[in-house]
């Protein structure tokens, strides 16, 4: 059966660990969603993906495009999509208007925005009652990266509370997941017991609901693999390789 926002509660009052990676095209999406992971995120992490430097310069259109490549792959896992750097920050009207294009335009069941301070949880309440699922996302929030960088968050007493506080104004606020991004194992765990809904780790210690990678790197894909990210096998190496025998055949004649 389809995996739904109800059925990923449901899991954590049960303990099952939640199962999440991240798709841009149909052929990863449909292997993905074959094996049983329960929810397929397409990030903006797809803009290194396309040669950018960080998450910041891709487009509401290039995600549209890629989410609906997605959803053409996904039958069961629920599709979640990333509202891109400056598509909902500068008012409710604009999160309104980009997240309802990514729900009528691609399929997906649910938008993820980052960030739990004040106006944001104003913008995440609002969508809610519109009836648009969204995923939070608190701790290290990539597309601040100008501001606060790539270092783990939550260091200190004041960032700990000012995480955890912004973590349970997001539940209040009617988000069904939240992702934790690079913060410490035992912030985690203990936002992960004093909300109700699922808390989705990365680099954020084995305590989370559930565990989120991209895919790129668990597959040894990515140029350069973030500290927290585990290989389980290594396609670039793989690749490299076939396309090398490919092309020794054809300058030999061969093929």
């Amino acid at each position: 059966m389809a995996i739904t926002i109800q059925k990923l509660i449901q899991y954590k009052q049960q303990q099952r660990p939640i199962v999440v990676l991240t798709a841009w095209d149909y052929l990863i999406a449909q292997l993905l969603d074959e094996c049983g992971v329960d929810l397929i995120l397409v990030g903006d992490s797809m803009a290194v993906a396309l040669g950018y430097q960080n998450t910041l310069p891709i487009s509401l259109e290039e995600m549209l495009y890629h989410a609906k490549a997605v959803r053409r792959g996904v039958n069961q896992a629920l599709m979640v999509v990333d509202l891109p750097f400056m598509t909902y920050q500068e008012s409710v009207t604009q999160a309104m208007h980009s997240a309802g294009r990514v729900l009528k335009e691609t399929g997906a069941s649910a938008v993820k925005l980052e960030g739990g301070y004040p106006e944001m949880i104003d913008t995440v309440s609002r969508l809610v009652r519109a009836g648009i699922p969204v995923m939070g996302h608190v701790g290290l929030t990539p597309q601040s990266v100008n501001q606060i960088g790539l270092r783990q968050k939550g260091k200190t007493q004041e960032s700990r509370n000012r995480i955890l506080q912004e973590a349970i104004a997001l539940e209040q606020a009617g988000v069904f997941s939240i992702v934790l991004e690079h913060i410490p194992a035992d912030l985690a765990l203990e936002i992960t017991q004093k909300i109700s809904i699922p808390t989705i780790g990365i680099g954020a210690g084995s305590d989370c609901d559930g565990q989120v990678l991209v895919t790129s790197d668990l597959l040894g894909l990515s140029e350069k693999q973030p500290p927290f990210a585990k290989v389980y096998t290594n396609l670039r190496q793989t690749i490299t390789q076939a396309v090398g025998e490919f092309s020794q055949e054809v300058r030999e004649g061969k093929f």
